[in-house]
Formats: C-alpha cells, sequence, structure tokens
C-alpha cells in the first residue's frame, strides 16, 4: 500500500470545521492558535461561530481551510503518523499550501499569512462581478478547451480546473464564461453550472495577483518538504525550494491539472489517498480518475482514530 495525502481547497468550507479536533487534540487546537496569532485576529472564531458568508470570503476561506487541514494533520501526529507515511503530498489550488505546510516546508504562520494575501490579492484582482467560473460536466479536457476558445471572444475564457475526466472548470470574463456555458451545452455536457465564487481563480485575469505573490513567496522561507509535492501546474513530483516558490506564482494564473497529478501520484505507485481537513470533495474526483484508489477523508477526531486503526 503506498499512500499519497491530499489537501482540499476552497469551497469545502463549513462553521465548525476542525473543532471537534481542536477540542480532542491539543496539538490540533495549537494550529488554529497559531493562525489566529499570524494574522492577528480570531480567525477560530469565524471558523467556529461565525456566518458561513464571511467565511466563505477568500482571504478568509483559504486562511481557515488550510488551519483544519493542519489540524487534522497534528492529530494523525498525535497518534504516530506523520507526513513521511505518505509517498507524496498534494493539494487542490490553496491546499498545496496546506501540503507545503504539512510536509515542512512552510511554517504555519507563514502560511497563514500568505493565504490572507493571496486571498486578498485574487478577489481585488478583477472588480467583483466582471468576473465568473462555470464548472462544464460530461466534457473532457481537450473539447472544454476548445468551448473556452470558442466562448472568449477577444475576453479571457480559460480552463481553469482539470478536476475529474469529466468534470473542468471554466473561468475568464463573466460573459465569457457565460458563453462558454452555453456552447458546452449545445456541444453535448451534461450540466454546466455556474460557480458561486467571487473571483474568476486560475486565469490570465489573476495576473496582479500573481505579482502580489511573487512578491510575498519571495520574503519567506521555504524549505525542502520532507516528501515530494505533487504541484498543480506541473502535475509531476518537485522538492526544490526555489522551484516550489515559483510554481506557486504560476499556480494563481495556472491551471490545477489534478486529474494529471492523481493519474501521475496512480502511476509512481500510489494506491490509497488520505484526504486531510474539511469535506470529501478530492476523495470523489479521485475516485472518477481512477476507481482502484482508496480515498480516506480525515476531518474529526472519529476519521483519525478510523484511519489510525486500519493502518493497525
Amino acid at each position: 500500500m503506498t499512500l499519497a495525502f491530499v489537501f482540499p481547497g476552497q469551497g469545502a468550507q463549513t462553521i465548525g470545521m476542525g473543532k471537534a479536533l481542536a477540542d480532542a487534540y491539543p496539538a490540533a487546537k495549537a494550529v488554529f492558535d497559531e493562525v489566529d496569532e499570524a494574522l492577528g485576529e480570531s480567525l477560530s472564531s469565524l471558523i467556529w461561530d461565525g456566518d458561513i458568508e464571511t467565511l466563505t470570503l477568500t482571504q478568509n476561506a483559504q486562511p481557515a481551510l488550510m488551519a483544519t487541514s493542519m489540524a487534522a494533520m497534528r492529530a494523525l501526529e498525535a497518534e504516530g503518523v506523520d507526513v513521511t507515511r505518505a509517498a507524496f503530498v498534494a493539494g487542490h489550488s490553496l491546499g498545496e499550501y496546506s501540503a507545503l505546510a504539512a510536509a515542512g516546508a512552510l511554517s504555519v504562520a507563514d502560511t497563514a499569512r500568505l493565504l490572507r494575501t493571496r486571498g486578498q490579492a485574487m478577489q481585488s484582482a478583477v472588480p467583483v462581478g466582471e468576473g465568473a467560473m462555470a464548472a462544464i460536466l460530461g466534457l473532457d479536457l481537450d473539447a472544454v478547451r476548445d468551448v473556452a476558445e470558442e466562448a472568449a471572444q477577444g475576453e479571457v475564457c480559460q480552463a481553469a480546473n482539470d478536476n475529474d475526466p469529466m468534470q473542468v472548470v471554466v473561468s475568464g470574463a463573466k460573459a465569457a464564461v457565460e458563453r462558454a456555458a452555453e456552447i458546452a451545452k449545445a456541444k453535448g455536457a451534461k450540466r454546466a453550472v455556474m460557480l458561486p465564487v467571487s473571483a474568476p481563480f486560475h486565469c490570465a485575469l489573476m495576473q496582479p495577483a500573481a505579482e502580489v505573490m511573487a512578491e510575498a513567496l519571495a520574503s519567506v522561507e521555504i524549505k525542502a518538504p520532507a516528501v515530494p509535492l505533487v504541484a498543480n501546474v506541473r502535475a509531476e513530483a518537485v522538492t526544490d525550494p526555489d522551484l516550489i516558490r515559483q510554481l506557486l506564482v504560476e499556480q494563481v494564473t495556472g491551471s490545477v491539472r489534478w486529474r494529471e497529478s492523481v493519474q501521475y501520484m496512480v502511476a509512481q505507485g500510489v494506491t490509497e489517498a488520505w484526504e486531510i481537513g474539511a469535506g470529501k470533495a478530492l476523495s470523489g474526483m479521485i475516485r472518477k480518475i481512477d476507481r482502484a484508489v482508496a480515498c480516506t477523508a480525515i476531518g474529526s477526531p472519529e476519521d483519525v482514530q478510523k484511519a489510525i486503526q486500519a493502518e493497525a
């Protein structure tokens, strides 16, 4: 059995996430305390007792999801399972930062600050209402790329997330993305769903945010991760800190190559994936990419115990 640890991205957030982990494991509670201190505010209060609209704001959701993933990771470590149990770490979009924190490449405090900066920069790169994203279901990547090209008409419209064989997300100018949704349906897509996001992530419109992140990442220490990171924009393993820094900048405007990342890990012998943090979205995608991979979501003390018992 070869294991990968995978870390969820935006959309997985829920009020109360990570609370049971913090109550059960002092090391998990310490993560939330560290994030609160790094940001100079009580993000944990928002996560556990706030309203979902505020939590869903990109600048809050990104560090909050990382904190929840790291709390689950610290709970596993408290039970004797550390990151080196995995052959690879990988994360979906912001989850890549969680993966790097889990692998010791970034400190939790630096990761929280980077994600707050990233969330603010992505939010302010495009005025609210001018950008959009849509999930195209039932067409593969090549077909969706053709749809995006046809829909662009001089505006930005790109395949942003290649999530699984039959789900590709397009991102760009609102009118272009709406055209893409209609064109996709005409070309046989089962559905085209406009996503409830506040900005058009992972497309050329995010260039201002990429510039902000290049500056922010330049001043942060990145160590070689304890296990290789399968990077979103490369869909292959990387360990060099300078390359990781470069790829985190590229990731802001680049596509999340999740389907290929999973296929890469499977080709390297991965047979099991643990989704560390909130929700089960990645487990669902992985099952659609390769049914042979056994997926386990770890977001509660009960999940931690089950995983440990299964290991024993």
